[in-house]
C-alpha cells in the first residue's frame, strides 16, 4: 500500500528535468544510478510512458571545461565520447562561444509530468493499493496512523523527501537535512528544432560528483567564480531538457534552508534565461511556465537511510539526484528490509 497526501504526485517527482543523469555520478550514487537505468527502461515499456535513451551532451564553452571533459573521458572510457564544436552543433543549436563537449550515451530522458502518473496506474494493475489524499499522522513499528484511519504493516518505508523532519525531527537534525528550492522554467522550443539529448554546461561540472576527481575542475570553478560570482553563489546548474511537445525545461538555481522563504527572485530567472539563450545562440526565449522544485539536502551524505524503530526505514535522496538513483536505492532498501 502507498499512502500519499495529495490526489496525485505533485512534488519533486514531477518538477524535475526528467533526466536520468547516470554517468556523472560517482561511488555509491553511480552504483544506484546504473542499477536504476534498466528499471527505468523496463518500466517505460510496461507502464507505457515516453522514454528516450538519448544520452547527455555536456557543452564546453571554455578550454578549461573541455579539459575537464577530456579528463573525465580518460577515467570513464567508453561511457564518454568527446565532441568537437561541429559534433555539438549537429546535436543542438549552439552559440558562438561553444568550443566542444562530450556525449554521455548511457543517460536517459522521460517526461516527469506523465511518468509518475503512469507508473502509479500500472502498479494498480500489479496489485498495489493507493490511498490518495491521505495524510500520515504518525508512524511507529507496525503501524501508520493516517487521516483515514490506521494501517498495520510489518514493514514501513517513510519516503517523504524533504519532509523527514515532520516525522523524525531528531533524525533530520542529526543528518543535517534541510530543504533545497530550485527555480525552474518552461520555455518555447527553438524554431521547432529537435534536441534529443539532455544538455549540461560548464556550471553543471560543479554540481555532479563524477567530475570532482578531474584536476582541471578547480580552474573552471575559479573562472566561473570570477566571471559569474552571483550565479555560482546561487548554485546554478545550467541545463535543459526538451519535452515531447518541443518546449524546453530549463534551470536551475539552489537555495537552502530548514524553512524556505516563499518568494522567488526574478533576477535569477532572468540569469537562467540569458545563459540558456546564449548557450543556444538565440536573442531571447519565451517563458510558458515558472515553478519551484524542492528536495532534501544534506551537507555530508547523498542518501539518508535510517531505522528509527524496528520495521521502519526512513529513506531520502539528500543530494538532488532522486530520479537518477531512487530506483536503484529502492531495490537496496527493500531487499535489506525483507532480508
Amino acid at each position: 500500500m502507498v499512502i500519499e497526501r495529495d490526489d496525485r504526485a505533485v512534488g519533486a517527482s514531477v518538477r524535475n528535468f526528467g533526466h536520468g543523469c547516470f554517468t556523472a555520478q560517482s561511488g555509491r550514487a553511480l552504483g544506484y544510478a546504473m542499477a536504476a537505468r534498466p528499471v527505468w527502461v523496463r518500466l517505460a515499456k510496461e507502464a507505457g510512458f515516453w522514454l528516450r535513451e538519448s544520452g547527455t551532451v555536456v557543452v564546453a564553452r571554455a578550454d578549461d571545461e573541455r579539459a575537464v571533459l577530456e579528463e573525465f573521458r580518460e577515467s570513464r572510457g567508453d561511457q564518454v565520447e568527446l565532441l568537437d564544436r561541429a559534433d555539438v552543433e549537429a546535436r543542438m543549436p549552439i552559440g558562438a562561444d561553444v568550443v566542444g563537449g562530450a556525449w554521455l550515451p548511457q543517460d536517459i530522458r522521460v517526461d516527469p509530468r506523465e511518468a509518475a502518473r503512469m507508473i502509479a496506474a500500472w502498479l494498480l494493475t500489479q496489485g498495489v493499493r493507493f490511498q490518495w489524499a491521505t495524510t500520515a499522522l504518525g508512524i511507529e513499528a507496525g503501524l501508520v496512523r493516517t487521516s483515514r484511519g490506521e494501517v498495520s504493516a510489518d514493514h514501513v518505508i517513510v519516503a517523504v523527501g524533504h519532509d523527514v523532519d515532520r516525522y523524525f525531527p531528531g533524525l533530520a537534525e542529526e543528518a543535517g537535512v534541510v530543504r533545497c528550492a530550485l527555480q525552474m522554467l518552461r520555455v518555447e522550443g527553438p524554431h521547432n528544432r529537435v534536441i534529443d539529448p539532455a544538455v549540461l554546461s560548464g556550471f553543471s561540472l560543479l554540481r555532479y560528483s563524477g567530475f570532482e576527481a578531474c584536476p582541471s575542475l578547480q580552474a573552471v570553478r575559479e573562472r566561473l567564480g570570477v566571471d559569474h560570482p552571483d550565479l555560482v553563489a546561487a548554485g546554478l546548474n545550467l541545463m535543459f531538457t526538451q519535452r515531447p511537445d518541443g518546449d524546453l525545461t530549463i534551470g536551475d538555481t539552489h537555495t537552502y534552508g530548514r524553512t524556505l522563504d516563499p518568494f522567488d527572485y526574478e533576477a535569477l530567472d532572468d540569469a537562467i534565461l540569458g545563459q540558456i539563450a546564449s548557450l543556444l545562440g538565440y536573442a531571447r526565449l519565451t517563458v510558458r511556465e515558472r515553478w519551484r522544485g524542492v528536495y532534501a539536502s544534506s551537507p555530508d551524505r547523498e542518501f539518508l537511510v535510517e531505522t528509527p524503530e524496528p520495521g521502519v526505514r526512513v529513506v531520502s535522496v539528500t543530494s538532488g539526484i532522486g530520479m537518477t538513483t531512487a530506483l536503484g536505492l529502492a531495490q537496496d532498501v527493500v531487499e535489506g528490509m525483507l532480508a
